[in-house]
């Protein structure tokens, strides 16, 4: 018992202190899931790096860029300031951004400015047609929708079982609170709440990873 208390006190306690501690933005103490088992990325659409990209077991920030690269190439810059490049080095990071045929060009052209300060081994794109990126983003359930261009300035956070995730439901202060997704446009947006709902998420990966390797201790 008293092996028991011990690993409590050395490692469970300090990661549920992180959750309420961690940031005064989000009044959550677990990210509520907005959507539950949001579809698996479509095995015919094309990993742009050649490489198998699923949603399954990673945490991932999901957008859809649009067919106007050159539009959102500001968004796409404030994202993987604000919130890649801060939690890359996490395990099963990930970001993935759907994109339709024929961008190809303008994101490559992306990527190089992006990876000449910033390691994008965890950033993906994966590309569709637009009919395709339509009726996928459907099956998220979702208020907001995506533009005539196929793409939305709004990216969400994707858990490693598919749930999507948010803010729904009442806080700790008893008001309701509805989030579904982050404005890439605003860096205040990222910086403040996107940047506080992903160190919720992944703290609550760390406490589930400490538990299970207390479990594993205590049992040898």
């Amino acid at each position: 018992m008293k092996k028991v208390l011990l690993l409590v006190a050395l490692f469970i306690v300090p990661v549920v202190a992180y959750l309420f501690f961690a940031s005064g933005v989000n009044s959550f103490i677990k990210l509520p899931v907005v959507t539950e088992k949001i579809p698996e990325l479509p095995l015919n659409w094309k990993p742009l790096s050649g490489n198998e990209i699923q949603l399954k077991n990673k945490i991932t920030i999901l957008g859809f860029t649009g067919n106007d690269i050159a539009y959102v190439e500001g968004n796409i810059t404030n994202l993987a300031h604000k919130i890649y490049d801060k939690n890359k080095d996490f395990v099963d990071f990930q970001v993935v951004m759907v994109a339709p045929y024929g961008t190809e060009e303008a994101i490559d052209k992306i990527r190089k400015q992006l990876s000449v300060n910033i390691d994008l081994k965890n950033w993906h794109y994966v590309m569709a047609n637009g009919n395709e990126i339509q009726e996928y983003y459907k099956q998220l359930k979702l208020i907001g929708g995506l533009n005539a261009n196929h793409g939305t300035s709004t990216v969400y956070i994707i858990d490693k079982e598919l749930n999507l995730r948010g803010r729904k439901g009442k806080n700790k202060k008893g008001d309701d609170e509805y989030r579904e997704g982050y404005n890439t446009i605003s860096a205040a947006d990222l910086h403040n709440e996107m940047a506080d709902d992903v160190k919720v998420i992944l703290a609550e990966y760390r406490l589930a990873l400490k538990k299970n390797n207390n479990k594993d201790n205590i049992t040898n």
